[in-house]
């Protein structure tokens, strides 16, 4: 009987000691539930709470930093070294100034993309590296920037297949320069486009059914020049005008072509010397009114195309030296009553180093004519001259045309083959002289058109 009082004092002992150690738990538990309430109930309490408006942006732009957008921390308990007043918390770190490229500073700064610049276009190259002679830069960037004492020679040469398609790809190595029968050593190599400077001389004393059909070709002679080009327009019959200065293919040169429109021709057939339309009314072979019959002389005729060629290359020599120098003649090729001779004028083309290229039309088109050039006949002038100055210039082949299509393509084609050629140069130490010196140039290869100038005359060096 003492043994069971025992062990029940023993157990309500036990049952004692664990309510007194779960109590402390179940007030610890209570307090973190209180806590959590508060916690949950705090943003609530600071949605009911408008934001003060931002001084630097509108309310509706403002920054994701803003603290309504960020969530509170639970609050510190009571004698935290962590607890502070409301007005003391640190504030949201500062926005970046714009920079001060922006005229608001409210505006938001430019992505990377925007601020850097465009990348530059990189040089143009058509022939493999390392297959050119060694250069800082390339292309037409080396022209006319030697500083030796002597004289460096330009030479574009155009080559083409037995179909006459020009032949891309060729290398230094292909070329072999001759001056009066002596090898040159190639100082110089670029297969690069060029920009033109070209002179456009238009023959308006050809019949008039082919200064009309020319007249409808001139929009395709706008557009076969690119933005980088300098044109100016010449006209000839009798005189030589000027009738734009050099400047960009634009709206004026336009124009100024849509105004020529109205130019006419000289007309088809002899004049008229003798019979009843020569003079008005005849009674017994004495005009009407006059005591003795006239004499009637033919108007004097006057195609003057040395002075016309003469005055484009002395405008054309006042042109940028890096740029290609072209005579862009479109006529029947005759000439009579110039000041200039076909010599005179070559000399200096050869000296400043300007091509020729044509479209002869009217009878300057004919196969046979090559073979009637040869006669001169009385008031009839000088045959086609106009093979003899592309060919001495470099200029290729006349593009003989007589309908409006085939003349559009002659002037697309004229000005690529100008701008993309084989641009050769070489070193000499000829001096300024009358001296012609003999030019030939030979590829490697079989087979193949060769089109450049027979030669120059050494001018002084540019100083």
């Amino acid at each position: 009987m003492k043994g069971k009082t025992l062990r029940a004092q023993s157990a309500l002992l036990l049952a004692g000691l664990v309510l007194a150690a779960a109590a402390p738990v179940a007030r610890s538990q209570s307090a973190q539930n209180q806590t959590a309430s508060s916690q949950n109930q705090q943003p609530a309490q600071s949605q009911d709470v408008p934001d003060a408006p931002s001084a630097a942006q509108p309310p509706t732009a403002a920054p994701p930093t803003r603290l309504d957008k960020v969530p509170l921390p639970p609050p510190p308990s009571e004698g935290s070294a962590d607890s502070a007043p409301a007005d003391s918390q640190p504030a949201t770190p500062p926005k970046r100034a714009p920079k001060t490229d922006f005229p608001f500073p409210g505006d938001p700064p430019p992505s990377s993309d925007e601020t850097q610049p465009p990348p530059a276009m990189p040089p143009v190259r058509t022939v493999p590296p390392g297959s050119t002679p060694r250069q800082s830069n390339s292309g037409k960037d080396q022209l006319f920037k030697l500083t030796t004492n002597v004289n460096f020679v330009q030479v574009p040469v155009m080559v083409k297949d037995v179909d006459g398609r020009r032949v891309d790809g060729l290398l230094p190595n292909d070329f072999v320069v001759l001056e009066n029968g002596k090898k040159q050593t190639m100082a110089f190599f670029t297969s690069d486009p060029f920009e033109l400077s070209v002179a456009v001389v238009v023959d308006l004393g050809m019949p008039d059914a082919d200064v009309q059909k020319l007249n409808q070709t001139f929009p395709a002679l706008v557009g076969a020049f690119s933005p980088y080009d300098e044109v100016a327009l010449y006209t000839y019959s009798s005189t030589v005008s000027q009738v734009t200065d050099f400047n960009t293919p634009n709206q004026r040169l336009t124009a100024v072509l849509n105004q020529m429109k109205t130019e006419r021709g000289h007309n088809n057939g002899v004049p008229v010397l003798s019979g009843p339309l020569a003079s008005g009314p005849i009674v017994n072979g004495i005009p009407v009114g006059s005591p003795t019959a006239p004499v009637n002389t033919p108007p004097k005729e006057a195609h003057v195309l040395n002075d016309a060629i003469l005055r484009a290359a002395l405008d054309l020599s006042k042109r940028d030296k890096t740029r290609r120098k072209v005579i862009f003649v479109i006529s029947d090729g005759r000439e009579m009553e110039s000041k200039a001779s076909y010599s005179d004028v070559l000399k200096l083309l050869l000296a400043q180093g300007i091509q020729v290229k044509a479209v002869a039309l009217d009878t300057g088109a004919l196969p046979v004519y090559k073979q009637l050039e040869r006669l001169h006949l009385p008031r009839e002038g000088y045959g086609n001259l106009l093979p003899k100055y592309a060919s001495a210039t470099g200029g290729g082949q006349v593009f003989s045309e007589f309908t409006r299509n085939a003349i559009e393509e002659a002037y697309a084609q004229i000005t690529s083959e100008a701008r993309n050629q084989y641009t050769l140069g070489y070193t000499t130490r000829a001096t300024a002289s009358t001296a012609y010196r003999n030019i030939e140039v030979r590829v490697d290869r079989a087979g193949l058109k060769i089109y450049t100038k027979d030669g120059y005359y050494p001018i002084a060096s540019a100083r």
